[in-house]
């Protein structure tokens, strides 16, 4: 199964667009076990694959994963460990929705075993090809940059007060980029009056832009989390909406521009 866990479209520019939380699917053997509110899938990162689309055109190579956060969360630790220390979080087999709902059915849960095979077939392929894309396109442009793409309801009282800033730029409080690729992408932001965001706020950046974010071996990574609410109806079903979408592509597309020339 691990074969077909995630699909990588290679580039041509030294850039790569990881959508970890895009999944939608769950084998049976997981959802049968599973409640209505987890079937729902509301903590989906809906649609950003297409939101993202224009980065085929600008060369960019992507990184797509088959199976849903709740089968496993690609951007925890593999050992699990809480990278906000303090806060509340879901965790690397997630076993509450963000709203605190039970995604198994009683006595459903996976046990270790499960959560050590699930390890192995679902994250350790994704964060494979992470690494060896990484390593091609460093490789082939003495750098590389990678951009973390994420989405999350707007409201959210479990992990934050009131409504969450728009786009949320992190970067490990400085430690996953370079200063000045940073900068590059927070002018973009600064420069355009559309979106409230924020840089290393709620959102400082997962385990993906914190692993392998390495700008000491010119690999700079940054984590992009907006709210749904710029792009799609937050309600169910979760409609795109090329309205909204067609506002903040070019906010995204300048950002993914000015952190690729920053690298460089």
């Amino acid at each position: 199964m691990a074969f077909d866990a995630c699909a990588l479209t290679p580039g041509s520019i030294p850039l790569l667009v990881s959508f970890p939380h895009a999944g939608t699917d769950i084998p049976s053997s997981i959802s049968r076990r599973m409640t209505d509110a987890a079937l729902l899938r509301a903590d989906t990162d809906w649609h950003l694959p297409q939101l993202y689309a224009f980065v085929h055109e600008m060369g960019a190579s992507t990184l797509v994963p088959r199976y849903s956060r709740y089968v496993i969360d690609l951007n925890r630790p593999p050992e699990d460990s809480n990278l906000y220390p303090g806060q509340d979080t879901t965790g690397l087999v997630p076993i509450d929705t963000f709203h605190k709902e039970a995604i198994y059915l009683a006595g459903q849960e996976p046990d270790e075993a499960e959560i050590d095979e699930r390890r192995e077939l679902y994250w350790r392929p994704y964060h494979d090809a992470l690494s060896r894309e990484l390593a091609r396109l460093r490789q082939a442009h003495g750098h590389a940059v990678l951009w973390d793409a994420h989405s999350i309801a707007s409201v959210l009282p479990r992990f934050f007060e009131g409504r969450l800033t728009d786009l949320n730029l992190g970067t490990a409080d400085g430690r996953s980029c370079a200063s000045h690729v940073q900068a590059a992408a927070e002018s973009v932001l600064a420069g355009q009056h559309d979106f409230s965001h924020v840089t290393n706020g709620r959102f400082k950046g997962g385990y993906i832009t914190r692993h392998h974010g390495r700008p000491h071996e010119s690999v700079h990574a940054l984590q992009m989390e907006m709210c749904h609410a710029t792009y799609m109806d937050e309600p169910a079903p979760f409609g795109y909406r090329p309205d909204l979408a067609v506002r903040v592509q070019p906010v995204l597309q300048r950002m993914l521009d000015a952190v690729v020339k920053a690298a460089a």
